[in-house]
């Protein structure tokens, strides 16, 4: 570290503090040539996300706009903010898994609707709608049947399963 006195590149670290609210470590330094005592803060650099758009237009990452869009597709559905706050979490700790500069946007809509889609058949269905940009009746109701039929085949499942747990 140089000293920020005399220019010297020689630092004794004399203390050292974690500032965790903030995830930033405070070291108390002294030159080891001017013996003037100074303090260095470090963070975390985070490098922005970015979201590849489907016109491939690039946009950072924006989880307010994720919220939104999610709060959208379960208003008035009985399901609460922590659950919405779970979603947008799983959906950020996978998308960190895989990518680290840019993720498609395909990519998160997949994600909120896969989310969506094993919590409420409303909601998943008015997200799909706006990530789908169905444009005509014909679209939107082939993927109501396609819902229905994967929800009857999920209810069944979690029949048997329910059936299995209290033999």
């Amino acid at each position: 570290m140089k000293c920020p006195y005399c220019g010297f590149y020689d630092t004794l670290v004399v203390d050292t503090r974690s500032i965790k609210e903030a995830s930033i470590i405070r070291r108390r330094r002294v030159c080891r040539s001017c013996k003037h005592k100074f303090t260095t803060y470090e963070r975390l650099e985070e490098i922005p996300l970015r979201v590849i758009k489907s016109d491939n237009r690039r946009e950072p990452f924006n989880v307010e706009k994720l919220r939104e869009g999610i709060l959208r597709a379960v208003e008035k559905r009985p399901i609460s903010s922590e659950v919405v706050e779970q979603i947008i979490t799983e959906v950020q700790q996978e998308i960190a898994k895989k990518y680290v500069l840019e993720v498609p946007s395909e990519v998160i809509g997949k994600l909120v609707l896969k989310k969506l889609f094993d919590i409420d058949p409303v909601a998943y269905i008015r997200f799909a709608s706006v990530y789908y940009q169905y444009d005509s009746i014909e679209k939107f109701l082939a993927e109501l049947k396609r819902l229905k039929k994967l929800f009857s085949k999920k209810q069944s499942n979690k029949k048997v399963e329910d059936k299995n747990e209290t033999k």
